[in-house]
């Protein structure tokens, strides 16, 4: 997977920022006015967690890429503005948890992300 030209957006940093547990390398592809829409067994997509610009997204992706657990970019899929991918990962205990995320670009940087994900219990 290379660098989409199409759409200006940057798989490998993506990949980077996901495998290498770089919270800063996944914070430049966001647009400052970014939102994102996560959906899971605590958030229900009648009421998802919403994080509003850099700042609240810089805090949750500082928590998730700081936890002892692996993370790996699955597949990932550029059509014009919109990007779609899926992200595997695992605690040191064994826990898995999946993630599907949808994004939506604007001049190349991801101005929305509707982020669904579970994990074993």
């Amino acid at each position: 997977m290379g660098t989409a030209a199409r759409s200006g957006f940057d798989i490998d940093a993506l990949r980077r920022g996901i495998e290498g547990h770089t919270a800063a390398t996944l914070l430049s592809l966001y647009a400052d006015d970014a939102e994102i829409r996560v959906v899971d067994r605590n958030s229900q997509p009648s009421h998802p967690m919403v994080l509003h610009g850099r700042d609240e997204i810089s805090a949750m992706l500082d928590d998730v890429y700081s936890r002892d657990m692996t993370h790996k970019l699955e597949q990932c899929v550029v059509d014009g503005d919109h990007v779609a991918f899926s992200e595997s990962c695992q605690y040191s205990d064994g826990v898995r948890v999946l993630s599907e995320s949808m994004l939506t670009l604007r001049g190349g940087m991801i101005a929305e992300q509707t982020l669904i994900q579970a994990w074993d219990e």
